[in-house]
């Protein structure tokens, strides 16, 4: 178990230190379930009532916060306490190792490269021409297929699936049931049938790239399907062919990206959009939840067209009003036309009087 002292983890965050240096941390928690060994944080000031009454050894606190904390409760003192907290959380993770060793079930090819400290999982396969930078983890039950390539410190978990060819940047973690390189959706119609159009380019994955459970990128049709660095997908999203993905961006869970799309940099993406192919998202575009997106977005803001939800008697009138927008429409051409007709007549009535 990771184990810090108050002073240590003040000097790796460039914080400064209220209360005991010497206090043991172990572990971290919410500010209204700590016990004493834990630190937590303080980022959303409508819990800043569970300050005076946390029972943590040490707490995460901007200087505004300071006059708040619980005699006795350690404090370190940050800019910004949920990023100082993601930092210590890191340091005291105890998420077990995706492998040890290579178990005696893995199946590696005698073509395949490793290197240093490399560990793979029971009845994972590494197919020819592989490369396993250093200290890769691949868990049990994977498959890395033919002259793919992962890079140093990059965990794959269990049961995910890497295809042919596609790269892998360093430290990138890939969750179980990914799917990384398969056949983009191209297919050609000849008189009513479907051609299927080989899909010869492959998937990029820069550093620090995190792909979540069950989630899908396809191989590029001709050219690559690229995502860039630190780019974090959350679970159960597709990632259709020849996509590209710029740094920092963040796409939440379920999310749907067609074909040949370009998003950019520093976008955030929440969960069920859907982003229509061959077109363009500019860098730190923010699309809110459920969205459809049907044209190119070319300017920085936020973007929105899901219906919040409502009762269910409110939806169903307005539903029924929606159904008669058509009716409407209608009526209200047909009174501009009257109207056309009337203003002139008025008008003229008008300059004779004059």
């Amino acid at each position: 178990m990771a184990r810090f002292i108050l002073s240590e983890l003040a000097e790796r965050l460039g914080a400064q230190l209220i209360g005991d240096a010497d206090c043991q941390i172990t572990s971290t928690a919410t500010l209204e379930n700590a016990q004493s060994g834990q630190i937590s944080f303080l980022s959303n000031s409508k819990y800043r009532k569970f300050l005076s009454e946390t029972a943590a050894s040490a707490v995460l606190i901007t200087q505004e916060d300071i006059s708040f904390v619980a005699p006795g409760v350690g404090a370190l003192v940050v800019a910004n306490p949920y990023t100082a907290f993601a930092r210590v959380a890191q340091l005291l993770d105890n998420t077990p190792a995706v492998a040890c060793g290579i178990h005696p079930t893995a199946v590696v090819d005698d073509t395949a490269v490793l290197g240093d400290n490399v560990a793979i999982g029971a009845n994972a396969v590494i197919s020819a021409g592989v490369q396993l930078g250093n200290n890769v983890q691949v868990g049990a039950g994977c498959f890395i297929g033919e002259q793919a390539s992962i890079a140093d410190n990059s965990k794959i978990w269990a049961n995910a699936t890497v295809y042919h060819r596609v790269r892998i940047g360093q430290r990138c973690i890939v969750h179980s049931g990914a799917v990384l390189g398969a056949d983009g959706f191209g297919f050609a119609n000849e008189r009513g049938s479907w051609l299927k159009i080989p899909q010869t380019g492959t998937v990029i994955l820069g550093d620090d790239t995190e792909i979540g459970a069950n989630t899908t990128i396809d191989r590029g049709a001709i050219e690559d399907t690229i995502i860039g660095n630190n780019v974090i997908i959350d679970n159960q999203c597709q990632i259709a062919h020849n996509v590209k993905i710029g740094d920092h961006t963040a796409i939440a869970g379920c999310t749907v990206v067609a074909g040949s799309t370009k998003i950019g940099r520093y976008c955030i993406i929440g969960g069920a959009v859907v982003i229509n192919g061959h077109m363009e998202i500019c860098d730190g575009a923010n699309i809110t939840g459920m969205a459809m997106v049907m044209k190119p977005i070319t300017e920085k803001g936020i973007y929105s067209s899901g219906i919040p939800a409502t009762t269910n008697q409110e939806w169903r009138k307005n539903t029924a009003k929606l159904r008669q927008i058509d009716q409407l429409y209608q009526r209200v051409k047909q009174l501009e036309k009257q109207l056309a007709t009337v203003l002139p007549a008025q008008d003229a009535d008008h300059q004779t009087e004059e």
